[in-house]
């Protein structure tokens, strides 16, 4: 080791206001560090607990632990915008070119659900996790916040129903994804959603009052004549992520409990053939870039 490495090192440990010695003293009892530990293999492969014997059972949970790590990657990217200090436009391209990759893996990745798993044991196991759903994925909910002003996650057909200054709980009132929460036969609010906002409304609505005039949306807006192509990848991020990839979720959904005119119920009760599709969510991050342009039928490769 060069002399400039151990003077760095104790001069490292000075600034900190610590004994240099110590440290360098424990490295020499320090294990190396292995690729298995790093990641924490043992644990990622210990945490796949089926409820039956049916073997695509795991597949199914795999599924869907990739897709959680996936959507904490995007998370982690949009923070590294919304709470940048000094962000400009390279940065902000970075980013979304970042999010619009992982968008596409969630998107290619329901290959594995529609076509890796068998249609009669999916159909046999899918009864257990009743009232569990997909719909109570929090991650989902709080990239959401981080990425558009609250007002946009209401339908615009129900805005006007609320107040003309509305408060952030008036917005979860009529939130979008609450309607999949409401038996239809009664319209009294379902298990499953009534277990996800035990557990989560409180903290969605302390992210949403903390991301007030700092969402991904209008960091894009802070932006002093935003390139054409970085107008493009906001616009490509927003369409894959809000029309490509609940319209795969919906045609995977139609391929288990649509088949042959069956019609099956979802595991958490919602009408899913509506709710699924974007046309009934009508979420959009970034409603004002679509002006002139169609939403639903948006097809620019950037």
């Amino acid at each position: 080791m060069s002399d400039d490495i151990i003077k760095a090192l104790k001069q490292k440990y000075t600034d900190l206001g610590e004994n240099p010695t110590n440290y360098l003293k424990g490295l020499l009892h320090a294990k190396p560090i292995t690729y298995w530990d790093y990641v924490e293999v043992d644990t990622l492969l210990s945490l796949q607990k089926p409820r039956t014997n049916y073997k695509d059972e795991t597949v199914f949970i795999i599924y869907h632990q990739v897709t959680e790590l996936v959507l904490k990657l995007m998370t982690h990217e949009i923070k590294q915008i919304v709470f940048e200090d000094d962000l400009n436009e390279p940065i902000f391209k970075d980013k979304l070119k970042r999010l619009i990759r992982y968008t596409d893996m969630l998107i290619t990745s329901f290959d594995v659900m529609k076509d890796g798993m068998s249609y009669d044991d999916y159909n046999e196991f899918r009864m257990t996790l009743t009232p569990a759903s997909g719909f109570q994925s929090a991650q989902f909910r709080f990239l959401e916040i981080y990425c558009t002003p609250l007002i946009n996650l209401v339908h615009q057909n129900k805005q006007s129903l609320l107040p003309d200054s509305p408060s952030i709980d008036d917005i979860f009132e009529h939130i979008y994804w609450r309607s999949a929460g409401y038996n239809p036969e009664d319209g009294s609010k379902t298990l499953t959603l009534s277990l996800f906002e035990d557990k989560y409304l409180d903290q969605l609505k302390e992210l949403a009052t903390e991301m007030q005039g700092q969402t991904l949306a209008e960091r894009f807006n802070n932006i002093d004549n935003p390139s054409e192509q970085l107008i493009k990848l906001m616009k490509t991020f927003d369409h894959a992520y809000n029309v490509k990839w609940p319209l795969v979720h919906l045609k995977t959904a139609q391929h288990y409990l649509d088949k042959k005119g069956e019609n099956k119920q979802a595991t958490g009760g919602s009408e899913w053939k509506k709710y699924l599709h974007p046309k009934h969510q009508g979420r959009q991050f970034f409603p004002e870039l679509w002006k002139d342009d169609s939403f639903l039928e948006f097809n620019e490769v950037v």
